[in-house]
């Protein structure tokens, strides 16, 4: 788990914040789910109660980056799948131009991880 430093803020601030009950685990898989869908760090972190700072240094790859890459990879094959089954009640070029979307949206992920 992230130390502690009692010299900075917490994140979000308090007032806001709420206190995280969820294992490491659980909250490396959540930040990952919640980074597939392309949600801003800071509002992981007020949704969640999680810190900003190991937010930050998941996505940076600075802590557990193996197993972060993995829930990451996993999280956007999900997204995928799920866009692609959505695209299924579409008809015609519609459900043709959500798929590839999907599609395209999966691959330029990839590549940046």
């Amino acid at each position: 788990m992230m130390t502690n430093d009692n010299k900075r803020a917490p994140n979000p601030p308090l007032g806001y914040s709420k206190e995280c009950l969820l294992t490491e685990a659980k909250q490396i898989r959540l930040v990952a789910e919640f980074h597939a869908n392309r949600i801003r760090p800071s509002r992981i972190a007020y949704r969640l109660g999680i810190d900003i700072a190991l937010i930050e240094a998941l996505l940076d790859g600075e802590y557990q980056p193996k197993f972060f890459a993995e829930q990451l990879a996993s999280a956007q094959k999900r997204r995928r799948d799920l866009r692609v089954k959505s695209s299924n009640k579409l008809r015609g070029q519609a459900a043709y131009e959500a798929r590839k979307k999907a599609e395209r949206d999966y691959e330029s992920a990839q590549s940046q991880i």
